[in-house]
């Protein structure tokens, strides 16, 4: 055995430093039971880290370890939509000098970067992060997102209105002298065809080069900009194909108005970068208007502290001043800052929110307390760790790391375009060199054009985000928010669907489910617990206030019943007063004996049973002895049990993953539909625990707590609760809005469903070019007819994409 102390150990499964209550296993160290449980089942998957687009892409990059004296800040960065995306910013931050790491995530639009502050500042960050044609501000910075909404906006304004006025000169005078006397007569065609053949009719011609180079330069930006990063990081993706089309129509032109051709094709352009731009924009507010729909979410993060200062007396600071051993005090009702220990008083604190635990746990002076856990009784003094950095931190800090390194797999439409657009270009090369080859002169150029106009991805720009839209469409019709299109490739086909237990498969409410007692007694119990704020106590109390409903009771009737309790104290484990001159007790049965109470063989009996089910069970007694039992349970969502046993059914693993202990699970280790169940994992804990899946397959979460967080960040999809904290909605891919498990099921649905549309609007666009890129090569077709083709192609994907995805046959 190695001769370290157990103290210095890291738990073997989530690496957390072991405590004295260290598990030992054939030479293996584990924090907690949950811990050793993963291990021991998922042990011999190996560690490897999962590979992402982004690393793929950029080989160079490695890990740099951060000096002690940088700092870390996060920014917002409109316009990085991709992997390639991120690649690049990526790169340009860490070339710039005083920045020692960076990290970005397109599915956060977020980047982190590491930098010395002295040598460079965050206003000087963000202000290089934009010169690269981006929009970086901080996280916070309301004004700058709206400034940046109200560019898109702006932006597809442009690309409207001018482009409206670019079509209408086009419809009126260019267009009818393409079909002789069509439109009009024929003196009105000739009329026409001469004036634009004369010099008289370049004012008009530099007029609609002018509009459209506003258009392709204002509109087009993104577009562009995507264009030229897939160009540095040699990742060709759909803004490239877009760009090729748009810019050599552009191009075209504008030489034909210098060499007085009157063949001009500004339409084309003005056509692909208004139209997918349009595209793009309606699925980015289909997005922002379900992101909106998650207003009623809350954030527990705690910025103030109640410093003790030397003197006794406190002062209020932010928890950033704190340092290691400063003492601060919290009260009942409020949340622990920072991780510490408990220096004075005791306390029930709940911690669910950062262990899962469903109930709170009794502290004295000497215990480790969890920052950003809640004191529901009591007060304590707390002195600040090491750190002075509360778990909650920790856990953000995991979740980031989690989204930021497994994520982002390259949309379907970006994969083909590594393929089709080197073919594309290769072909219109060869099409235009043997044209010139053959004494074809100046034409040559246009049949090459032609070839590139009609391999305009449109269709193809068009299939992924408005079927996609039409996925978020209709799953917010259903309450569930998607935060991350990307999930529509991702899901497919689930492996193993892991659910979280409490608040997920739970309602994280404490209620009465059971009470063996007589009624007197039983309102005398919940008198003695309104003076108790655990959430036991409070859900026995309730059991009074439901059987006392009555409107028309006088406020001198509710002062004479709280006045039936003449005497209360407060323990570890339960309370003890004297009610309507009663001694009565109420908790657990160790609390019984150390009065020197009697507990009888009965009562003793059905609370070992209500024990083995996962409840809670309180005995009640009066005057000296145990008479009844209250049970009290955190109840199960009505829609668990068919949600469970349906994606069993459709062959994927469910396993229940928790933080609560092994009895509270019990009864989800009985379920047939249930293929695991791991109690007692920490949140770190559950995060590798779905990392081990992941190896195994496609991995689902489901949680709705601030603890299921790194887990969620982890999984190939997180699904949250949308009753749960922000933090999981964060590091979530999907949010269900209603609570409603069912939900589950239908996110599966409209991902297959999705998914399905993306695949038929792309084989639509790709048949249309298989058509049309051998009529452009053989000279079958001008760059207006193929402006017109792509146009009706574009127009199918439109329609395709409108229809409802869940009318559609699984």
């Amino acid at each position: 055995m190695s001769d370290h102390t157990t103290s210095e150990r890291d738990c073997t499964l989530c690496e957390l430093p072991v405590s004295g209550s260290t598990i030992v296993e054939n030479g293996n160290y584990f924090c907690c039971t949950g811990c050793r449980d993963v291990y021991n089942s998922l042990g011999d998957i190996d560690d490897i880290d999962t590979e992402d687009v982004r690393r793929a892409q950029d080989t160079s990059r490695t890990d740099q370890e951060v000096p002690q004296d940088h700092e870390t800040t996060f920014l917002e960065v409109d316009g990085m939509h991709c992997a390639t995306c991120e690649a690049f910013i990526e790169s340009a931050a860490t070339a710039i000098d005083g920045v020692s790491a960076a990290n970005s995530s397109y599915v956060t639009d977020t980047v982190r970067i590491d930098h010395d502050p002295d040598r460079i500042s965050t206003a000087t960050l963000q202000d290089e992060i934009s010169g690269l044609g981006y929009s970086a501000y901080s996280r916070d910075d309301t004004f700058s997102r709206r400034r940046a909404n109200n560019w898109e906006m702006g932006r597809v304004a442009v690309g409207v209105l001018m482009g409206m006025s670019v079509m209408l000169q086009y419809l009126v005078i260019i267009y009818p002298t393409y079909f002789g006397g069509l439109f009009y007569g024929e003196q009105v065609t000739e009329f026409f065809e001469s004036a634009l053949a004369s010099s008289v009719a370049t004012p008009f011609y530099v007029v609609i080069a002018a509009l459209t180079t506003i258009i392709l330069a204002v509109t087009g930006k993104p577009i562009l900009q995507g264009a030229y990063v897939s160009v540095r990081t040699r990742s060709p993706n759909m803004d490239l194909l877009v760009a090729i089309a748009a810019v050599s129509a552009y191009l075209y032109s504008t030489l034909s108005i210098v060499f007085g051709d009157t063949h001009i094709y500004y339409d084309v352009t003005v056509a692909i970068i208004v139209i997918v731009t349009v595209g793009n924009y309606y699925e980015s507010s289909i997005k922002q208007e379900a992101t909106e729909r998650l207003t009623d979410l809350t954030s527990i993060q705690v910025n103030e502290a109640r410093r003790v200062r030397e003197d006794g007396e406190y002062e209020d600071v932010t928890v950033d001043d704190l340092e290691a051993d400063d003492h601060v005090l919290v009260r009942s009702g409020e949340r622990i800052p920072v991780d510490g220990r408990i220096v004075d008083g005791d306390a029930a604190v709940d911690e669910a929110v950062v262990t899962g635990e469903s109930l709170p746990v009794r502290k004295t002076a000497g215990d480790a307390v969890v920052g950003c856990s809640m004191v529901t009784d009591g007060a304590v003094t707390v002195r600040v760790g090491e750190d002075a950095m509360s778990s909650l931190d920790r856990i953000s800090e995991l979740v980031w790391d989690l989204q930021s390194d497994s994520h982002g797999i390259q949309k379907l439409a970006d994969k083909l375009a590594t393929i089709f657009v080197p073919v594309v270009l290769a072909l219109a090369v060869i099409v235009t060199g043997v044209n010139l080859l053959l004494g074809n002169g100046v034409s040559s150029l246009l049949i090459g054009l032609t070839v590139l106009i009609v391999s305009c991805p449109c269709a193809l720009g068009l299939a992924t985000p408005l079927a996609v839209a039409a996925g978020i469409r209709d799953a917010l019709a259903r309450s569930i928010v998607i935060f991350d299109d990307s999930i529509f490739e991702r899901i497919r086909d689930a492996d193993t669907v892991i659910f979280d237990k409490t608040g997920t498969l739970t309602t994280g409410e404490m209620t009465v489910t059971e009470t063996v007692l007589e009624t007197e007694l039983l309102e005398k119990a919940s008198l003695l617990e309104e003076r108790s704020s655990h959430p036991v106590g409070n859900a026995i109390a309730a059991e009074r206030s439901v059987a006392d409903d009555d409107p028309s009771e006088s406020a001198s009737d509710a002062t004479a019943k709280d006045g039936r309790v003449d005497a209360f104290d407060s323990y570890l484990n339960g309370v003890r007063g004297i009610v309507d001159g009663d001694d009565i007790i109420v908790g657990h049965p160790d609390l019984f004996r150390d009065q020197g109470w009697d507990v009888p063989a009965d009562i003793a009996n059905r609370i070992t049973n209500s024990r083995e089910t996962g409840r809670i069970p309180v005995a009640v007694g009066c005057n000296g002895t145990a008479e009844g039992v209250i049970v009290v349970g955190d109840e199960l969502r009505t829609a668990w049990d068919e949600t469970v046993a349906s994606i069993a059914d459709d062959g994927k693993d469910v396993v229940v993953l928790t933080g609560d202990d092994a009895q509270a699970a019990q009864q989800f280790r009985e379920h047939a539909a249930v293929d695991d169940v791991f109690a007692g994992v920490p949140p770190e804990g559950k995060a590798e625990t779905v990392k081990r899946f992941n190896k195994t397959g496609r991995t689902v979460m489901v949680g709705d707590g601030t603890n299921d967080a790194p887990a969620l960040a982890a999984a190939d999809l997180g699904i949250a609760l949308g009753g749960g904290t922000a933090m999981a909605a964060d590091a979530a891919d999907v949010a269900l809005v209603d609570d409603d498990l069912a939900s589950v099921d239908t996110v599966f649905e409209l991902a297959r469903a999705t998914n399905r549309r993306v695949k038929g609007n792309i084989a639509w666009a790709f048949c249309y070019n298989a058509i049309a890129i051998p009529l452009a090569i053989m000279n079958l077709l001008n760059p207006l007819f193929a402006a017109l083709a792509m146009a009706g192609s574009s127009l199918l994907v439109v329609t395709n994409s409108t229809r409802p995805l869940l009318s559609e046959q699984k």
